[in-house]
C-alpha cells in the first residue's frame, strides 16, 4: 500500500503543470501608429529570450495614459513620449499637483517625428494656415496631442483657432480621406502605417515647419529636436519636409525587479535586428541614443546594463 501511495504521489509530481510564466503587460498606444507593433515585438524578445517572462502589448490611449497606467501598476512597462514622462516623473504640465514618483526608464527606444498630414488640394502649406481649420491633434491623453498643443502654443496658435478633434491615428487618417476634417498631427516614428495606408488612396501633402518655427518650439519644450522626414517616406512625397522629433521612453516602474529589468534592457539592446524585421523605427534603438536621449532617472537594472556596456550614464539619469 505504501508503495502504492508513493507512485500515486510520483504520478502527481510527473503531471502537476510547470509554474506559470511570469506575465508582463506593456502599454503601446493605437494599432495605426509605431507603439503597438513595436511593443508587440518587445513582447516577442521577452517571450523568446527571457525565461519564465512572457508578455502582451495592449492598445491604450498611449502616453499620458500609459504613465498611469504603470503608476498604478496596471501595467509592467509603457511606451510614451519623452515630455509626457518628464512631466509625469516632475509633476508638471499635464501632471501639475500629481507627481508619479515612481517612474523610471529602461532606455530611449526612437525618436518620433510630428508629422502634420493635409490632402495635397487642402491650400494647408503651412502652420499658419491651419488656424480656422478642423484639425485632429490626436487620441485624448496621447502624446501626439501634448506634442500638437506645444508646438501650436509656441508659434501663437491657440485651441481657440481651430476647430480641435481628439482622434486617434486610424481615426485622423479616415476622416482626413473623407474630407471630415482638413488636416490631422502624428506623433509617431516613421513611417506610420496609417499615414502610408492613407497615401495610397489620396494625394497628401506633409506640413512643413520653418527655422523660426523649430526654434520656438525647442524653446517651449527642450525635449523637442529638429528632424527631417526623407524624401519618398510615403507615397507622393517628393521633397524632404522639416519638422521636430522627439525621444520614445520605455517606462516602468521603479518597484520592478532589478533582475527583470536588467534582462530586458539586455534583451532590448542585443537582439534589435528582431525589432528592425517588425518595425523600421528600431533601426534607432541603440545605447547610444539611449543614454543621449533619456530625460529622467533610469531603473537600477537599467543602469547595471549600461554600465556593463561602457555607456557614459549622466547625473540627472541616475535616481
Amino acid at each position: 500500500m505504501r508503495i502504492l501511495k508513493y507512485a500515486a504521489a510520483a504520478t502527481l509530481l510527473a503531471t502537476a503543470p510547470l509554474a506559470a510564466a511570469q506575465q508582463l503587460s506593456i502599454a503601446t498606444g493605437g494599432t495605426g501608429g509605431t507603439y503597438y507593433p513595436y511593443g508587440g515585438g518587445l513582447a516577442e524578445l521577452i517571450g523568446n529570450h527571457i525565461e519564465g517572462a512572457e508578455a502582451v502589448a495592449e492598445v491604450t490611449g498611449a502616453s499620458v495614459e500609459n504613465m498611469g497606467l504603470v503608476w498604478r501598476g496596471d501595467s509592467d512597462l509603457a511606451l510614451a513620449l519623452a515630455d509626457t514622462v518628464y512631466q509625469a516623473y516632475n509633476g508638471t504640465g499635464d501632471f501639475e499637483g500629481r507627481q508619479l514618483e515612481n517612474i523610471r526608464a529602461l532606455a530611449s527606444i526612437y525618436p518620433n517625428a510630428v508629422q502634420i498630414v493635409t490632402l495635397a488640394d487642402s491650400g494647408i502649406e503651412s502652420l499658419s494656415d491651419l488656424e480656422g481649420k478642423t484639425v485632429s491633434v490626436g487620441a485624448p491623453g496621447s502624446g501626439t496631442e501634448v506634442n500638437a498643443e506645444a508646438l501650436l502654443e509656441a508659434n501663437g496658435i491657440t485651441y481657440d483657432d481651430i476647430d480641435a478633434r481628439r482622434l486617434n491615428f486610424n481615426e485622423t487618417a479616415d476622416a482626413i480621406r473623407d474630407g471630415d476634417i482638413d488636416a490631422g498631427f502624428w506623433s509617431v516614428g516613421p513611417p506610420t502605417s496609417s499615414i502610408m495606408n492613407l497615401a495610397t488612396t489620396r494625394d497628401i501633402r506633409l506640413v512643413g515647419l520653418t527655422d523660426e518655427e523649430i526654434a520656438k518650439a525647442k524653446e517651449a519644450e527642450p525635449v523637442f529636436a529638429a528632424y527631417t522626414l526623407k524624401t519618398g517616406l510615403y507615397e507622393g512625397m517628393e521633397e524632404p519636409v522639416q519638422s521636430i522629433g522627439i525621444p520614445n521612453v520605455l517606462a516602468v516602474s521603479s518597484e520592478m525587479d532589478e533582475e527583470l529589468a536588467y534582462q530586458i534592457t539586455k534583451v532590448l539592446f542585443e537582439y534589435t535586428d528582431e525589432l528592425i524585421a517588425i518595425h523600421p523605427a528600431a533601426n534607432d534603438t541603440t545605447v547610444e541614443f539611449s543614454v543621449e536621449s533619456t530625460p529622467i532617472g533610469f531603473h537600477p537594472g537599467a543602469l547595471r546594463y549600461y554600465e556593463e556596456v561602457g555607456a557614459e550614464i549622466s547625473d540627472h539619469q541616475r535616481p
